[in-house]
């Protein structure tokens, strides 16, 4: 299909963005990579008056790290993310989960903020996000404020990001020196979508036991989601092969989970359990144990 007609302008400032988000009454969207956007302007599933392209404003680029934290520019791309040596270092799960997001032109124009604001519940990057205690960095005309992303997701491609706002960064927690962490999904086979995505990111004290457990799944429902409840079932405990089952038991326990043709409740749910046990055997069990 073809598109609605719309304005076309360009920012060149956040600031300069912001005031053009307050002139359009609510009827503007902002265009970064546009691989998300432009699909729902050719079927329609969205008409906005103007579309505001910041895809030029250098200073919602780059990464670097402060403190604890890993801060990644909103207009950062997943191939960036993915090549960056300090994203390897310091998270590798992120570099390894943002391989996996769509095909090379997605990944070469598609954005990290873009994707997290767009809140798409089958992409890849939400739940990793989320296990990785993210927190966006968010300007209006008010000024900067930071947001945690567990909250963030409302529903599908619905968020809290205010109407003449637009995030300018993310930030991700540098797991515990002794943690390790993996991505897992089951990609739906026409889209490359997320039916399923766990990443698991775990420490433990030197004697085993389990000080650090995030757990966060997407693609299941309507919002990527903490896996609290596996989470708690960890903490305190010693690896062992029963103990990660009866904790990925209740991988689907935090999630509204859905159905369609391809996938129904019932089987998301199991892929659940399932892909959540693999990825803790994968980072918790020596090889012969899993």
């Amino acid at each position: 299909m073809i598109p609605t007609t719309f304005e076309y302008v360009r920012a060149d400032t956040v600031e300069d963005a912001i005031r053009l988000l307050q002139q359009s009454n609510g009827e503007a969207k902002l265009l970064a990579g546009g691989h998300s956007l432009i699909p729902l302007l050719k079927f329609r599933l969205t008409a906005p008056g103007t579309l505001i392209d910041i895809s030029k404003i250098g200073e919602l680029q780059g990464i670097r790290q402060e403190g604890n934290r890993l801060v990644v520019g909103a207009l950062t791309t997943h191939h960036q993310l993915h090549t960056s040596p300090l994203v390897r270092e310091t998270i590798p799960v992120l570099a390894d989960a943002a391989r996996v997001i769509g095909d090379l032109q997605v990944r070469h124009r598609g954005t990290v903020g873009g994707n997290l604001a767009h809140a798409d519940p089958a992409a890849d990057l939400p739940g990793v996000a989320l296990a990785l205690d993210a927190m966006l960095e968010v300007q209006s005309e008010d000024g900067k404020e930071l947001l945690e992303l567990d909250g963030f997701f409302l529903g599908p491609l619905v968020t809290a990001l205010p109407e003449t706002s637009l995030v300018t960064s993310v930030s991700f927690l540098i797991p515990p020196s002794d943690a390790k962490s993996v991505y897992l999904k089951y990609a739906h086979p026409a889209s490359g979508y997320a039916v399923v995505g766990v990443c698991a990111v775990v420490g433990t004290d030197p004697d085993g036991t389990i000080n650090h457990a995030r757990i966060g799944i997407n693609g299941v429902g309507d919002v990527a989601y903490r896996a609290i409840s596996v989470e708690e079932r960890l903490l305190g405990q010693r690896p062992s092969k029963e103990l990660i089952q009866q904790a990925a038991a209740h991988a689907a326990d935090e999630g509204d989970i859905g159905g369609d043709l391809f996938a129904s409740e019932e089987y998301r749910r199991h892929l659940c359990r399932v892909y959540t046990e693999r990825a803790l055997e994968q980072i918790l069990l020596p090889k012969g144990m899993a």
